[in-house]
């Protein structure tokens, strides 16, 4: 896999401070690795209040939660180098149709880095593809240039831990989509394309930082998840209440099973959001909690 040097050795805890002051108003933000605080270590009392206020403002909402077909993970990063995280069922994995799509995204850029995969036009298109569209065929496509071992293996690095055995799994992509070809279950519930809220917000608050890979690629994967053109779930409200910012998505819909995560950017809204819903009426769901989430998140003018 590529060479995460700038990430995950003392050389980086070494490096020389940053003189400048944060900008705030592009991604990936510019900072000193060591100033970054690892999510897991970001939950905060208040915020969880606030989530779980949110949950209980809905009696379906909190049953679900309950029986854990609903989890919901937030991030306020409105101050990104002191950041807050709050959680509903944070490490519980499960089946989220297309969203994990972003360990394959990852992987394929992690694939770039170190040349196991050529940076075509070809290529790109199908990165793209694959995320703004949910393209089941670009998916493939990319997951075989990939090889499912190399996604398990980048999923599991230690500089990521996106697929962490310790906690309750998360990321994990095991199989193409759209039927057919090799398949390798996660190692602890056997699921082909999995996630759990802390993961995948983890995801993206790695990538808001230029973590993932090294800054070039993170800045690439920014580019191919920034605006979606599915237009439902979180995006059919944030379409509506913040026009402007932009927004980095992945989704995913099978069955009853509903996904949705973002990063939302722009100079009130500094925030991620993930849910993962199993319920027939899912989509409504995930619109009224993103609009209750953004009620808590952006900052009031």
């Amino acid at each position: 896999m590529s060479d995460k040097s700038t990430i995950c050795t003392e050389e980086a805890i070494c490096s020389p401070e940053i003189a400048a002051p944060l900008d705030v108003n592009s991604l990936p933000l510019n900072v000193n690795m060591e100033d970054i605080i690892p999510l897991e270590k970001l939950y905060d009392v208040d915020l969880q209040k606030e989530l779980e206020a949110i949950l209980k403002s809905n009696s379906k909402w909190a049953l679900l939660a309950k029986n854990k077909n609903l989890s919901i993970g937030i991030v306020d990063m409105i101050d990104p180098l002191n950041a807050r995280f709050a959680a509903i069922n944070s490490n519980n994995m499960v089946y989220a149709a297309s969203l994990p799509k972003i360990g394959i995204l990852l992987a394929s850029e992690d694939a770039i880095a170190t040349g196991k995969i050529k940076e075509t036009a070809e290529v790109k298109a199908d990165m793209r593809l694959m995320i703004a569209k949910s393209c089941n065929a670009a998916a493939s496509r990319m997951f075989n240039r990939c090889g499912v071992d190399y996604i398990a293996s980048v999923l599991q690095d230690p500089c990521y831990n996106l697929y962490d055995k310790q906690n309750g799994g998360g990321l994990w992509v095991g199989k193409p989509y759209g039927g057919g070809g090799v398949r390798k279950g996660d190692p602890l519930k056997n699921l082909s394309h999995a996630a759990s809220v802390m993961q995948v917000a983890k995801f993206y608050y790695m990538l808001a930082f230029g973590q993932l890979v090294n800054e070039e690629r993170s800045t690439d994967m920014l580019k191919m998840l920034v605006d979606p053109q599915l237009h439902h779930k979180f995006v059919s409200v944030l379409d509506r209440v913040a026009p402007d910012a932009k927004v980095y998505r992945k989704s995913g819909t099978w069955e009853n099973w509903h996904a949705d995560s973002a990063l939302v950017w722009d100079k009130t809204r500094r925030y991620i959001v993930v849910a993962l819903a199993q319920d027939a009426s899912g989509e409504t769901i995930l619109r009224d909690l993103m609009l209750k989430m953004d009620n808590v998140l952006a900052v009031k003018s």
